[in-house]
């Protein structure tokens, strides 16, 4: 791979300026990083300004411009952004299809020449998974920054009173044989958003996982093995379908919002919610009361493997987001990323934000007990998958998200489905 040799001049002023900030070289010409973002939470962007300002003392003929949109405007107007000579230098990104399509068109510098320069320093601090979640045709075309984890979320009161017993559920068998165990205690099993849809995505998409593991998965992704009509994707429908015939969701679910599901699980309507690493926060907020579960009776298991399936339970689904860097961008823009990504500046960034951090060595900054949870099998884990109606793009992602409500309601079959997403994937690859 070629290799800028101004770029490699700038990065090992920036590795320097890592080891202590201290006085450095400058660079020859005075350089503007425009860096575009949707945070809107006062104390993050204040703490984002300072590491900022940090970047430019160590770096004095480097300038970041900090420049705000509102998320819907963010991904209205970002497709216009990027094709004019207002082009921010890197910009806020879910991952996945959008991510990959823009990588596509030239608008975007892959980074490997900066994760790779220094012995590869940048790239060996940062978590494999997450810069996995990143790479496309075998290049890196986002910075990651923080990531996250779906995981089942129990109420433990009404797992007593059922008596099941969390950490005994390894297998699906054994998630299925704590829901009827749930029911015959009177208790409704799960909260569920059927009314956006895409919360039971994480069921189809998880089995899907657990089923095809990492390499069937990328196989069907590459039109191999029938794709998804293949059986690790039938499978996992099936298995969808008996959950649905069990009738675990709240009344209602169907026409159901996330904040509702959310608040059924508050509430103690429900006893289990397959859900975001924030969930103990996000309960309270949704809870009639206000308050919620407390978080002392709230626990955690991932997601269980199933009987003759390729994957493993330490391969997660969770969101991914990181920083895109524009084909024109200055070349202290990766150099500030991989500031923005070291350890010392990680740390201040869990404490003030609560992310879920992909630097290596700094999972131990994050003290709240159930993040902590989400944390330590992000540290573990071996496949990071983003969220399907990220990762496939919004066309399939919707099909997804669609069969999914259907086949666990009983409106369509397994097969039929995978049909479904199999032909929109394919549409969409033309």
């Amino acid at each position: 791979m070629s290799v800028n040799v101004n770029f490699l001049r700038g990065s090992l002023l920036a590795v320097a300026g890592f080891a202590g900030l201290a006085a450095l070289s400058v660079p020859a010409e005075a350089e503007t990083v425009k860096w575009l973002h949707l945070e809107q939470q006062p104390a993050v962007v204040d703490l984002w300004r300072q590491i900022a300002d940090e970047y430019e003392k160590a770096h004095p003929d480097v300038t970041i411009e900090m420049q705000f949109l509102e998320n819907q405007a963010f991904k209205a107007k970002l497709p216009t952004l990027l094709q004019s000579s207002e082009a921010p230098s890197f910009f806020y990104t879910w991952g996945g299809g959008v991510l990959k399509a823009q990588s596509e068109t030239g608008m975007l510098r892959n980074i490997d020449p900066a994760l790779d320069a220094n012995g590869g320093a940048w790239g060996n601090s940062l978590l494999s998974s997450s810069v996995d979640g990143m790479t496309f045709d075998d290049k890196v075309w986002a910075a990651p920054f923080k990531t996250g984890v779906v995981s089942f979320f129990y109420n433990k009161e009404l797992f007593e009173k059922a008596g099941v017993d969390a950490s005994s559920i390894a297998t699906w068998s054994d998630f299925m044989g704590a829901v009827k165990a749930l029911k015959d205690a009177g208790i409704t099993p799960i909260a569920g958003g059927g009314g956006d849809k895409w919360p039971l995505h994480f069921y189809w998409g998880y089995l899907a996982m657990r089923e095809a593991g990492h390499d069937g998965f990328m196989a069907a992704k590459a039109g191999e093995n029938g794709g998804f009509t293949g059986e690790p994707f039938i499978n996992a429908g099936k298995k969808l379908a008996e959950l649905g015939e069990l009738e675990p969701f709240q009344n209602g679910y169907l026409g159901a919002t996330w904040n509702d599901a959310l608040a059924a699980f508050g509430d103690g309507r429900a006893a289990i919610i397959l859900s975001f690493e924030n969930t103990a926060q996000r309960q309270a907020v949704d809870a009639t009361d206000g308050k919620g579960l407390s978080e002392d009776n709230i626990g955690i298991f991932p997601f269980p493997t199933v009987a003759g399936g390729a994957g493993l339970v330490t391969d997660n689904m969770g969101g991914i987001n990181g920083w895109a860097v524009t084909a024109n961008a200055p070349d202290a823009t990766e150099g500030f990323l991989e500031y923005f990504t070291s350890p010392d500046v990680v740390r201040r960034l869990v404490e003030v934000s609560n992310i879920l951090p992909v630097t290596k060595g700094t999972q131990d900054a994050v003290t709240d007990p159930l993040l902590k949870v989400s944390a330590d099998a992000l540290a573990k884990e071996t496949w990071h998958q983003n969220f399907l109606d990220q990762d496939l793009g919004p066309n399939v992602g919707a099909v997804v998200n669609d069969m999914s409500v259907a086949i666990v309601s009983g409106a369509t079959s397994p097969e039929d489905a995978a049909q479904q997403i199999q032909d929109t994937y394919e549409l969409d690859s033309m």
